[in-house]
């Protein structure tokens, strides 16, 4: 079972992540513990919400638009899934926000979407990154917020029901309804343990909804996660601001930026939720994190920019601040690397 933990207990000093920085220790709380959550998080949000003509432009593009050209030009790189030591960090883009994380001993799915095609947008460009057979056991899985391109309904289902869910504030209903036991509510810097991996949930700037009648009644974020030896920060849907700096302060040490690079033109709406590529890189600066690995591009049709260009222009930025190459994970989808 996963352990909640809260701001402020000797025993979160506890938790063995050296030689990885510590975070701000924090007390355990069993899971069950009732949580008494706020019928809104709106005051959390740094940007008025999308209005309608917002939404339609997104639908337009996700549906109609017709310039999609070049989709067989992003890469993908699907070979099979490396198996990762207890002691190595192996990450692998599945494709837009999904990652499988193999830290600490253990297997973690961010934002898991295998499905073909999502509501709102037509289907994929590019397959899973990796088969769902060639999965090991997921021990667990980290969701961001519950817009439909990050919580798939779908591939929920084919969970199994004791898996560990890791979920933002009032998201865990959704998957108790669901039939998942093993669920965990955060708030902001709170943070969980699973095995020798602590899993914090921290801000980003952005906003939820499912339908038209829940806007902001669950909460949004992204995670760090801290195993004994490394630390990988997930960045989930973010628009650009100081919260990035907020948990650089507060997690020092991030081996890797699992960044979000593309879903950013008309910049006129799309500014307040998501981040372009020279903004990822500098989100990736910010939080102190000595490589970046980009996502959200290339496998769905959200937005107006060249579906080749986040990631052209994200190593054009990177390039122009003089950062090693190296340290720049511009994965193709399916691909795996191995922190150092």
């Amino acid at each position: 079972m996963s352990q909640t933990i809260h701001p402020e207990s000797p025993e979160a000093t506890e938790i063995p992540v050296s030689p990885v920085p510590k975070a701000p220790s924090a007390p355990i709380v069993p899971p069950a513990t009732p949580r008494r959550w706020p019928s809104s998080f709106a005051d959390r949000l740094t940007a008025p919400l999308p209005d309608f003509r917002e939404v339609t432009s997104v639908m337009w593009h996700g549906q109609l638009r017709p310039d999609i050209g070049d989709s067989d030009q992003i890469p993908v790189h699907r070979v099979g899934l490396p198996r990762a030591a207890a002691t190595e960090t192996v990450v692998t883009w599945v494709g837009h926000a999904t990652f499988v994380l193999q830290i600490g001993g253990l297997t973690v799915l961010t934002d898991p979407v295998w499905s073909r095609k999502i509501p709102g947008v037509r289907q994929r460009l590019t397959p899973p990154g990796v088969a769902w057979s060639d999965l090991p056991e997921v021990d667990a899985i980290v969701i961001s917020h519950n817009h439909y391109d990050h919580l798939d309904a779908p591939t929920i289902r084919r969970l199994p029901k004791d898996t560990a869910v890791f979920v933002p504030a009032k998201l865990g209903g959704w998957f108790r309804r669901r039939g998942f036991r093993d669920v965990t509510e955060l708030d902001w810097w709170e943070s969980a343990r699973l095995g020798d991996v602590t899993f914090d949930f921290v801000p980003a700037h952005h906003w939820s909804r499912r339908t038209l009648w829940d806007t902001c009644r669950t909460l949004w974020g992204g995670w760090v996660l801290t195993s004994r030896e490394r630390r990988v920060y997930f960045a989930g849907d973010t628009a650009y601001g100081e919260r990035f700096a907020q948990i650089g302060e507060r997690y020092p040490g991030i081996d890797l930026a699992l960044m979000p690079v593309g879903a950013y033109e008309p910049r006129w709406f799309m500014k307040v939720s998501h981040v372009d590529p020279a903004q990822a890189v500098q989100g990736c600066l910010d939080v102190g994190a000595r490589r970046m690995a980009t996502m959200h591009w290339g496998t769905f049709v959200l937005s107006g920019e060249p579906l080749l260009e986040p990631v052209r222009e994200a190593r054009a930025v990177w390039e122009s601040r003089g950062l090693d190459p190296a340290d720049l994970w511009d994965l193709a989808v399916g691909e795996s690397r191995t922190l150092p």
